[in-house]
């Protein structure tokens, strides 16, 4: 049989590497495993100088618009800037007359190419990595503005997913809570998906990675994620503090964010500034080994659509203790891989990662658990379905702008 001939497909992000973000991840990793299947990927994107450019990097391209910093939030992400934004992609989709064109959010410049998409007659995608808790602590918004700004921020994203011709989000909790907020079409999870050769267990390291990362050598707790309120990882340092009166233990937390410093004071506060590693960027590259120095991985957030930081964790063979909320119990079968357990409820965040510890046997089989689970979140798996999305949405006969290309 022939092979089906290869897609263009135009990715637009109002987030993308370097930031550092779940949806920015995803982006790249979809971009670059649909360029190494042949495809021809470019991606338009916020500049993280300011200043516009184009550039390859691998084999996907990269279209970054002019950008500038958001006045009120609290991280270093970029915008792209409204004027001339629309022309600017206009110009693109007409000059690549892509395939597709896969928007990622509902956001500014991600809107601009689904309605430049949609004019051209291409077919747009729209997956939603959108949760108003995410942006209530960056944007500054007042405690009691929030339910009204994300009562207004839904509806955007409602009607701004009407537009789309196929609308993904990464799991069926999120797909769920779309239809409530008032979307009446077909939504589909697609799981984001994770490099399950990236990410797996090493256990014979475990020592010499702590000593790498500067850690002690004893049972690690682990989170890996953005330093942000949503997070609620104070939750996990009063949970630290229960456990480590029973079991020689240390919490190493990756990332950064607005609540670094509290999260210090808290350590101090509660008696365990010696158990608590904040171990700041920890670059791709060097993310699974910090997975990897770890004994059990431990999510106490409360606004995860997906949670990838636990489906890797999962994948480096970890047991998981996970708050119940969102999307995270359907990436744990209890007892079997993890625990779940009420959010905010540190006592009980503290008895489940007890019960993980005690039991090194336990621990062992848990952990074989959760790289089994995470298997089926397996990226290629992710890529497939995608491809297929993209080509059910090929219109018949080609576009009369590929037929003049094509007769060039």
């Amino acid at each position: 049989m022939a092979r089906p001939r290869a897609l263009r497909v135009l990715i637009a992000s109002d987030t993308y590497p370097p930031d550092v973000n779940g949806a920015g991840y995803f982006t790249r990793r979809l971009a670059e495993g649909l360029a190494d299947r042949g495809h021809r990927v470019h991606v338009v994107c916020p500049s993280e100088e300011g200043e516009p450019y184009v550039r390859r990097r691998g084999l996907v391209m990269e279209h970054r618009l002019r950008s500038a910093t958001i006045p009120v939030q609290k991280t270093d992400m970029r915008a792209a800037v409204p004027l001339g934004m629309g022309g600017h992609i206009a110009r693109l989709v007409q000059r690549l007359d892509p395939d597709v064109v896969h928007a990622q959010s509902h956001f500014p410049l991600s809107r601009a190419a689904m309605r430049r998409g949609r004019a051209a007659g291409i077919p747009v995608v729209l997956t939603n990595h959108f949760m108003p808790d995410n942006l209530y602590a960056h944007a500054r918004i007042p405690a009691a503005l929030r339910a009204a700004a994300g009562g207004l921020a839904w509806r955007d994203m409602v009607r701004v997913a009407g537009a789309a011709d196929h609308v993904t989000t990464p799991t069926p909790r999120a797909a769920e809570l779309l239809r409530e907020k008032g979307f009446g079409g077909e939504v589909e999870p697609i799981s984001c998906g994770i490099d399950l050769g990236r990410f797996h267990p090493r256990p014979a390291e475990r020592s010499a990675l702590r000593e790498e990362f500067g850690l002690p050598d004893r049972e690690t707790v682990v989170f890996v994620g953005r330093l942000d309120e949503e997070k609620r990882i104070a939750d996990t340092v009063r949970a630290l503090a229960r456990v480590s009166r029973e079991r020689d233990v240390q919490l190493a937390v990756a990332g950064q964010g607005g609540c670094e410093a509290g999260l210090r004071a808290l350590a101090a506060e509660l008696g365990v500034a010696d158990r608590v590693f904040l171990l700041g960027f920890v670059p791709d590259a060097r993310l699974p080994l910090v997975y990897a120095a770890a004994d059990v991985f431990a999510i106490a957030g409360v606004a995860e659509l997906q949670s990838i930081a636990t489906l890797e964790a999962m994948s480096t063979g970890l047991p998981v203790v996970v708050a119940d909320a969102m999307a995270l119990p359907h990436l744990v079968e209890e007892g079997r891989n993890g625990f779940l357990f009420p959010p905010g409820d540190a006592a009980a965040l503290a008895d489940r990662l007890l019960a993980v510890l005690g039991s090194g046997r336990a621990r062992g089989a848990m952990g074989e658990a959760s790289r089994e689970l995470a298997a089926r979140h397996d990226h290629h798996r992710s890529l497939d379905r995608f491809e297929e999305v993209y080509r059910r949405l090929l219109p018949a006969a080609p576009r009369p702008a590929r037929l003049e290309r094509l007769a060039a």
